[in-house]
């Protein structure tokens, strides 16, 4: 397959599956429910956090996250009191347990409260070709505060040579300008053309049929080896065939 080949069906299969109806069975209904900017980061960031298993444990777990937190998670976020927190404890999904949850909240406060905010963490450290440094940052000022040292694990760093796929996920919902009622594009300060497609087994299988990817691992050498192939086809919005991967793997089984 040519490129050419490869860049029309790859765009086939974006134009498929980049559609309201993909919402139904994706996390990112969840950052959907609300309008307020600072609602869509938090619920869209924690429902990311959890975005690792089966799909409908994973959204019916975010509805939960959000129940705990009245459905008013930047509100819940800002003005919880220690009473507020315990109930968050209750909350398991997979090895993500309420003692996370806690932390998350104290930590998102401190980086809304003396950071102005995720986006603007997220935009400071951006480079000229990727997130990549902008992720490990947001890592280390995430655990600025006292947190138990287990919870680290749920804030990848691709510095250390992780995928971070849920955290390129997440850029995608808020970053990506779709126009087609999917990605909430909500981020203005950071271009879709640094963005990389979240790499998990699906989306590395079949960038690796397609040709797109050659090594084994799905780590940020993968990476940074399928962002380079994919910003060939379209360096203004690479990230939108994340769209056809994972269709390709999830819905078609390709």
């Amino acid at each position: 397959m040519t490129n050419s080949d490869l860049k029309s069906f790859l765009d086939e299969k974006v134009e498929l599956y980049n559609n309201p109806t993909f919402i139904e069975s994706d996390p990112i209904q969840i950052p959907h429910l609300f309008s307020l900017k600072e609602d869509i980061e938090i619920a869209g960031f924690l429902s990311a956090t959890i975005s690792w298993g089966n799909r409908k444990m994973i959204i019916k777990n975010a509805h939960q996250m959000m129940d705990l937190m009245g459905n008013s998670p930047y509100d819940f976020v800002m003005s919880h009191s220690e009473n507020n927190l315990e109930r968050l404890e209750s909350f398991v999904h997979r090895t993500f347990n309420g003692q996370d949850f806690n932390c998350f909240i104290r930590s998102l406060k401190h980086i809304y409260r003396n950071h102005n905010g995720m986006e603007s963490v997220f935009a400071k450290y951006q480079e000229s070709n990727s997130m990549q440094k902008s992720i490990s940052e947001f890592k280390k000022i995430f655990f600025e505060i006292s947190h138990q040292k287990r919870t680290e694990k749920h804030v990848s760093d691709p510095l250390n040579g992780s995928a971070a796929k849920r955290l390129h996920m997440m850029l995608r919902w808020f970053c990506r300008q779709d126009n087609k009622g999917v990605d909430l594009g909500i981020w203005k300060t950071i271009s879709p053309s640094l963005l990389s497609c979240p790499l998990d087994v699906h989306s590395g299988n079949v960038a690796r049929k397609l040709g797109l990817l050659i090594r084994n691992q799905n780590d940020a050498k993968a990476l940074n080896e399928l962002d380079l192939k994919l910003r060939e086809l379209d360096p203004n919005d690479p990230v939108k065939y994340d769209f056809a991967l994972f269709g390709l793997g999830v819905f078609e089984g390709f």
